[in-house]
């Protein structure tokens, strides 16, 4: 089993040096996690650093040891930017964990039409500081030396259409009517794909047209009709494997 990994700031630290992990993740690991002296746990910086730690010490407010390895991976050369129209209930924190567990690096919030759920300008940074603590609390379950970087505005339709526009990669629509399979998407060897996924009501015709006509490219990741909470992820599983090929 692999150890349990917490997130902190790692700067200065190197293999030999002792690790403090105090703070809201050190109770959590002492009091929630009952960490004990022996263990093994993984701290990472959320931004691909990550260092094995062996725990010799716990007290209520933390854990602390010396610092036995240094797992740091390289940022990945291709990354996955997904944007997620709004959700209503669990249906969102569902798609945030899944596409968390899968690998996105980045997700963006579209109010697209048919969205039920509405962000005003005060829900929308309520509501997107949330994103940001599933995405954190989805990297450590998953053991995830990457924390999603949840983008700190919505986008209306417009913009998304700008951003499609202005992108050098890939933009890839996830709909049931495409006739292209995103296996058949040529990927860059390097840089960001984006992906669009729709609201639970799909993706409106207007916007369809405005998207493809922006450079867009609509595909397929399932032979059955896939929930918001769910297609993202599966674009995201399939991109990733071909990557990883």
């Amino acid at each position: 089993m692999t150890a349990p990994l917490f997130l902190a700031d790692l700067d200065g630290l190197a293999v030999g040096d002792r690790l403090v992990l105090d703070g809201d993740e050190g109770r959590h690991a002492a009091v929630v996690k009952r960490i004990t002296a022996g263990e093994a746990i993984t701290v990472s910086d959320g931004a691909g650093r990550a260092l094995r730690v062996l725990v010799d010490e716990v007290t209520r407010s933390g854990v602390a040891g010396a610092v036995t390895d240094d797992l740091t991976r390289p940022e990945p050369a291709l990354r996955f930017h997904v944007v997620q129209a709004l959700a209503k209930g669990d249906r969102q924190d569902l798609a945030l964990e899944l596409l968390t567990e899968l690998g996105a690096t980045v997700v963006t919030a579209w109010q697209s039409h048919r969205s039920i759920t509405r962000w005003d300008a005060a829900r929308a940074a309520k509501n997107l500081a949330k994103w940001q603590a599933v995405c954190r609390e989805a990297t450590k379950q998953s053991r995830r030396h990457w924390v999603p970087a949840v983008t700190e505005h919505v986008l209306s339709t417009t913009q998304l259409v700008r951003l499609v526009e202005q992108h050098p990669g890939p933009v890839l629509v996830l709909h049931e009517d495409a006739t292209d399979w995103i296996e058949q998407v040529d990927l860059p060897d390097h840089g960001e794909v984006v992906l669009v996924v729709g609201p639970e009501g799909g993706i409106s015709p207007g916007e369809l047209d405005q998207l493809t006509a922006a450079g867009a490219r609509l595909v397929l990741v399932s032979d059955a009709v896939l929930r918001t909470s769910s297609a993202g992820a599966v674009g995201v599983a399939l991109l990733a494997a071909r990557s990883r090929r």
